[in-house]
């Protein structure tokens, strides 16, 4: 059966005219008549009957159309597949901060995986200038990096994580009134030290303080802070998204503080104008499995 025929009788039935679908697809009456009538004689019967310029579906053609309009519509999911298919990479290169790549990366490549089994994933690991530049200068396809514009890039938000105090196991701010901010500088404190501008907030908290908070370790790794907190060196304000097996298993705690609320690490997604189109798509998708994560954690804080 041809699919030009059933197309036009499909739009001869939308339109209700056969000069309509004749203008919609760019035909000429008689070549849409034509297509009609050979239909008819495919199936053996009258689609539509002919009452002067008026046209009416007929019993059979009813019955048949449901059966046109998804032949139609699988023929165009499928020549969509096919031309995305076709426009995808061999190697999709993405570069990511250290804290995505641990965190977020290894959820989010064997879902990309599912979505695109043909492409083949490279993970850059670096600075968010670093990636800027590869994405820049097409050495990487994709980027995720800290909230930062720049006008060679598109940039849209991926992930918002919340940065709260935390303590280990059987530290005194579990139990009694909730801590204070002077109670809290007098703790031995690790802090995560990340040069974005959120963490300038938090040192901003303790800005009205008489003494210096008791910071007795400084690192600019999350993963070095958590263990310092969780061999009960120290407590600590960290990322949420580092954080979420350490909690699961109880070894550490996050506490809610007031001051601190609306306090975040924002990551964007970047690539060049108009590139990977597809991709983009697919991360936002998981990123609203991240924003619920994050409600998550935000009503587990104490």
């Amino acid at each position: 059966m041809n699919l030009e025929n059933i197309e036009a009788f499909v739009f001869i039935n939308h339109y209700g005219s056969f000069n309509k679908a004749a203008e919609v697809l760019y035909l000429s009456q008689p070549s849409v008549t034509a297509r009609i009538q050979s239909l008819e004689r495919e199936l053996n019967c009258k689609v539509f009957d002919r009452m002067g310029k008026q046209i009416q579906i007929t019993e059979e053609g009813r019955r048949f159309l449901p059966y046109a309009q998804q032949i139609l519509m699988t023929y165009q999911k499928g020549k969509l597949h096919t031309n995305q298919k076709k426009s995808l990479p061999e190697e999709l290169r993405i570069g990511s901060t250290l804290s995505v790549s641990n965190y977020i990366i290894p959820d989010l490549l064997p879902r990309l995986k599912d979505r695109f089994p043909k492409t083949h994933f490279k993970l850059i690991t670096g600075t968010t200038d670093e990636i800027i530049h590869k994405v820049i200068n097409k050495e990487a396809d994709i980027g995720f990096i800290r909230n930062v514009s720049h006008p060679n890039l598109q940039s849209v938000k991926f992930f918002e994580d919340p940065i709260r105090l935390y303590v280990y196991e059987g530290h005194p701010f579990l139990t009694g009134a909730r801590p204070t901010i002077e109670d809290i500088a007098a703790q031995p404190l690790v802090f995560f030290e990340c040069g974005a501008l959120d963490w300038l907030r938090i040192h901003r908290i303790f800005g009205n303080l008489e003494g210096p908070p008791n910071i007795q370790f400084l690192v600019d790794n999350s993963e070095t802070a958590k263990k310092l907190v969780i061999q009960k060196a120290g407590i600590s304000f960290l990322p949420s998204q580092s954080v979420q097996q350490e909690i699961r298993d109880g070894k550490l705690i996050p506490i809610k503080l007031p001051d601190t609320e609306g306090i975040s690490l924002q990551t964007n997604l970047i690539s060049c104008h108009g590139k990977n189109a597809l991709f983009f798509s697919a991360i936002t998708e998981f990123s609203k499995e991240l924003a619920a994560r994050k409600e998550g954690l935000t009503a587990s804080a104490r």
